[in-house]
């Protein structure tokens, strides 16, 4: 039989056994589940009623209703609801803003009555609002209303590109009126699953679309003007600087882009190297560093939109609990995008008294006929060595310079929530957010701190409350952040600052003997203040957010509270993870032990000195003075290991350590 035969028979014999097997698999091929296309147009069956079995877990976080694994295969973190619930709020302001130049009037559930919206747009959309108003709306006429979950032909298009299990997405669907789509899309098969069946379950499949796909790839098939989403939401495990570019391009004009960090570990200045390869900046350790966190995502979003003739124009940013999040709307145009290099500036720290100075990258100034040229800035504003302490400088950034909040827009989501409170479960902590945000200085980046101040030049911390005073009897304004506690966010140039911290150390003097020469406090201690600083407490120094009582800023809600594990296919339940976390904590840590039992310790190691004759501590000597049994005078004369030798009665083996027989 030639070659050419024998690959035909086998061939033919192979086929004909893998035809048997799949009817004999058909035969014994249990019922499919229904069409999850169809079940996604309500046209399949539905299992919404279906009871949830003893590996789910059923949550309902505002008027949402979800069911997801116990195990920590599709990632849920409750911690996030406060995120959430001001996302649910951002968007629907948001939605007033775009469906009021329609002529569209949006209804939310809980308000009292509908108001007429005054919209605070550039000058293009003005131009067209007033274009489209006679279009819009005739003589007599009622406006459109929008109402939650209900579809508005002429409403916003939202994807959010990694959904998990769906929960944000279907709160869009059920709190957020004047919405057209939901995409809720994510790469996970056993996700998108899970989001079929919560939808189904909400009855929200007429918005939200589960979706399965790379997120970046769906964003980059979107960019076509026609195609692109109206808000865009990521919320991804960690950096979301893989989906930053593909986001500026698929988001719509003058639409809102919402995104997450979690890597504060990188962003706060712990690993400067990889905050560049990721956001194109260095991350210092600082006081601020959540501040300058904050700066260097919208950086890196205005960078990554420059590159398509793109800018951002920040609407709100948040520093809350283990997280950054940053509320941007993206516009188009070449004039717009030069004056980019003019919002970025870098930022010198000094390293032993920690003063801060900007340096901007770029400089735009105003030419004849009323046009703007830009040009490259002067530099640096520091020289060598910091004037205040001597000490040398730290370069970081670049990062943005310019308001991270709009003050207007933020009012709007404040009053909107402070009007209608039972709309959220965190609408306490909302308005104390947002409160002390419009209470920020808006043209002062980045803050010192209380402690910090006290602590370089060792000297006992002033209140909050004089600290602030004597900044505005100086002349100076100043706030708090929402980013810190003790923050101390002023225009005063530093100084200032030194000099009113000079004069309080006046009043509880540091003793100068313990403090070394080239000491930053000794340094700065030694210079006479030429402010004389006031410490008499002004009303105006207590902001209003801190009289009021409001929750400005919240502790830790439970115990092992913070971020979540990472979600894995066939991943332990999160419970699982905790004991096991609670088990490893402080592994490496040795017990703690009373001075008995240290006395007891130190005793079986041989003194040294004793060995070279020089102890003169006698019986005082916290040593061993005796040799150890069965060692020769030339073996007791090296040094002691740093650990006793672990030898046991009944095997003695070979030398347990050096010097011992």
């Amino acid at each position: 039989m030639t070659h050419a035969r024998i690959v035909l028979w086998l061939s033919l014999t192979l086929r004909s056994t893998r035809s048997l097997c799949r009817a004999h698999f058909v035969e014994w091929q249990p019922p499919k589940p229904p069409n999850p296309v169809a079940m996604e147009n309500g046209t399949g069956p539905c299992r919404e009623e279906r009871p949830p079995t003893a590996q789910e877990t059923t949550v309902t976080e505002g008027a949402a209703k979800i069911v997801f694994p116990s195990s920590n295969e599709v990632f849920y973190n409750p911690v996030q609801e406060f995120n959430r619930d001001l996302t649910c709020a951002v968007i629907t302001e948001f939605a007033r803003i775009q469906l009021g130049t329609k002529g569209i009037q949006i209804k939310v559930p809980g308000e009292k009555d509908l108001q007429k919206v005054v919209v605070d747009l550039s000058e293009q959309e003005e131009e067209k609002v007033d274009s489209k108003d006679g279009e819009n709306l005739a003589p007599g006429d009622q406006p459109q209303i929008a109402v939650v979950g209900e579809i508005c032909e002429e409403g916003l298009r939202v994807l959010e590109g990694l959904a998990a299990s769906g929960l944000r997405s279907i709160r869009f669907a059920l709190e957020v009126p004047g919405l057209r789509s939901v995409v809720a899309n994510d790469a996970s098969a056993r996700a998108v699953d899970l989001m079929r069946h919560n939808v189904q379950l909400n009855g929200v499949a007429h918005l939200v679309q589960p979706n399965q796909a790379d997120a970046r790839m769906l964003m980059y098939q979107h960019q076509k003007v026609s195609e692109r989403f109206d808000v865009i939401d990521l919320d991804p495990y960690g950096s979301p600087a893989p989906f930053l570019d593909a986001a500026v391009q698929a988001v719509s004009e003058g639409g809102l882009l919402c995104v997450t960090c979690t890597d504060m570990a990188v962003l706060a200045g712990n690993s400067g190297e990889t905050c560049y390869s990721k956001y194109g900046a260095m991350a210092l350790k600082s006081r601020a560093c959540h501040e300058m966190a904050l700066r260097i995502v919208l950086h890196s979003l205005d960078l990554r939109a420059n590159c398509y003739q793109r800018f951002v124009v920040p609407l709100l940013s948040i520093s809350a609990d283990f997280y950054v999040r940053v509320f941007v709307r993206v516009f188009t145009g070449q004039a717009k995008v030069k004056a980019s290099a003019s919002k970025q500036a870098l930022v010198f720290q000094c390293v032993g008294c920690g003063a801060l100075h900007l340096q901007r990258l770029g400089k735009a100034a105003e030419a004849s006929g009323g046009r703007v040229k830009f040009s490259a800035a002067c530099g640096p504003p520091v020289s060598p060595e910091c004037e205040h302490c001597g000490q040398r400088h730290q370069l970081g950034g670049p990062l943005w310079a310019e308001p991270i909040h709009n003050l207007d827009f933020v009012g709007r989501v404040l009053e909107a929530v402070s009007t209608n409170p039972g709309r959220f479960h965190t609408s306490e902590r909302i308005r104390g957010v947002l409160s002390v945000i419009t209470e920020e200085l808006p043209d002062v980046p980045l803050y010192y701190t209380l402690d910090q101040l006290s602590s370089t030049i060792h000297c006992n911390t002033p209140s909050l409350l004089q600290l602030r005073s004597a900044l505005l009897h100086a002349g100076f304004r100043v706030s708090l952040s929402h980013a810190c506690k003790s923050a101390v966010k002023t225009d005063a140039p530093s100084t200032a600052l030194w000099d009113i911290m000079r004069c309080w150390e006046k009043t509880c003097p540091v003793k100068r003997e313990r403090l070394s020469e080239t000491s930053p406090a000794f340094r700065i201690l030694s210079v006479e203040p030429r402010l004389q600083a006031n410490f008499t407490i002004r009303e105006d120094a207590n902001p209003s957010s801190r009289q009021r009582g409001l929750k400005r800023f919240q502790a830790n809600p439970e115990a092992n509270w913070g971020p979540r594990p990472r979600a894995r296919p066939g991943a332990k339940a999160a419970s699982e993870v905790l004991e096991r976390c609670k088990l490893l904590q402080n592994k490496r840590k040795d017990p703690p032990e009373d001075r008995a039992q240290r006395a007891a310790r130190l005793k079986t190691f041989p003194c040294k000195r004793f060995k070279e004759g020089t102890c003169q501590r006698g019986d005082q000597c916290c040593y061993s003075h005796s040799p150890l049994p069965g060692a020769s005078a030339d073996a007791t004369s090296t040094d002691c290991p740093e650990t006793p030798p672990t030898r046991t009665p009944l095997d003695p083996g070979p030398a347990a350590g050096p010097g011992v027989d």
